[in-house]
């Protein structure tokens, strides 16, 4: 445990019907700002629409706008935005215009995001691949170049000039998220980061954290992989199931809400296929509403725990994978707010120290 690893904070800012939009969304900056205070150095949110269970997170570059300017240090990072929902020419300005108002602090994920936000969109999935891959190229052309010219099939533009630009030079760190090898590809030659992690166990995620490394070896750039993964927290554990069990159980529940929408025949399975989706066509979403708490606790899908329990499942985390970065889930499930502060806390004081040794 000597490597010098990086520790952050991540919310999908889930909100069950029950729970209150405007509660939920300051919650989530309180825990910014006692991340801030912590030394954490990144807080990172993703970027969702349409399905308030798994996600009410609809603009983080507005929330880290506002978040920046209550914290001194803290790194801001969407994991991920989902670049096909949108003009890439104008999210380069908006993403310009956050690094600007945060004075630098923030990262950019970017991904094809989850399959069911499209039908809602009215975009076609089969279309997804092709305008993200388009999308990494404008962006990147839009941040470095004064002017510039796409000939795409999705994408045509002519001679544009695309401003601000950002504060950190070329452009901010670029995350990679997702489920597929081909995408990590492109991030290893382009020498961006790779993030990886959440409701499924690491297990899932390791071919592709061992592809993109290789990839980085092939193409001679250096690897950044940051692990995502939930925890519950707490001092003292005679009623750690009776505090953790509901949260816990929502948060798997709430990460698969929206997996319904994408059932119902053979054709949308094929869909999915077609469109390189193929974890949302097999039935490890459909798993997650279902597990018990023991699962939860046993097998990898989230570090539960007194901090020396938390520490032990982190250690074994990194002798899984290698990975440069930490980020914990604190708040799921419609927790109380003083609960996920308490997490990040403990995490910071009993935790972290003894793993960046």
């Amino acid at each position: 445990m000597a490597k010098n690893l990086r520790f952050g904070i991540y919310s999908e800012i889930q909100n069950g019907y029950d729970a209150d939009y405007t509660k939920t969304v300051w919650d989530v900056v309180r825990l910014i700002e006692n991340a801030d205070q912590l030394g954490y150095d990144i807080f990172s949110v993703i970027e969702h629409f349409f399905f308030q269970e798994f996600s009410i997170s609809a603009n983080p570059l507005a929330l880290f706008s506002a978040a920046a300017q209550r914290t001194r240090n803290i790194r801001f990072r969407t994991l991920c935005h989902t670049l096909p929902l949108r003009n890439p020419a104008v999210f380069a300005s908006e993403a310009a215009f956050a690094d600007i108002i945060t004075n630098g602090r923030i990262d950019i994920g970017v991904g094809r995001g989850h399959a069911w936000e499209y039908p809602p969109a009215g975009i076609p999935m089969e279309e997804t691949q092709g305008r993200y891959e388009e999308s990494l190229d404008i962006i990147e052309l839009a941040w470095t170049r004064d002017r510039f010219s796409y000939d795409g099939r999705f994408y045509k533009m002519k001679d544009v000039a695309v401003v601000p630009k950002p504060v950190q030079k070329p452009y901010p760190p670029v995350y990679m998220v997702g489920t597929s090898g081909a995408a990590f590809e492109i991030g290893a030659r382009k020498g961006w980061a790779l993030a990886f992690g959440g409701p499924a166990p690491v297990a899932a995620f390791k071919p592709g954290v061992d592809r993109y490394r290789e990839a980085c070896a092939k193409y001679g750039t250096k690897p950044t992989v940051a692990a995502v993964r939930a925890v519950y927290i707490t001092d003292d554990d005679r009623n750690l199931r009776a505090e953790s069990e509901a949260v816990l159980k929502k948060f798997f529940a709430y990460n698969s809400s929206a997996v319904p929408t994408l059932r119902g025949s053979a054709e949308i399975k094929q869909r999915l296929l077609n469109s390189n989706y193929a974890f949302y066509a097999s039935d490890m979403m459909e798993l997650l509403p279902r597990l018990t708490y023991e699962q939860i606790v046993n097998e990898d899908y989230a570090f539960v725990g007194t901090p020396r329990k938390v520490l032990d499942q982190c250690g074994a985390l990194l002798k899984q994978v290698d990975i440069d970065e930490l980020l914990i889930i604190t708040h799921y499930g419609n927790i109380e707010l003083w609960k996920a502060a308490r997490a990040q806390e403990l995490f910071a004081r009993e935790v972290r120290p003894h793993l960046s040794r």
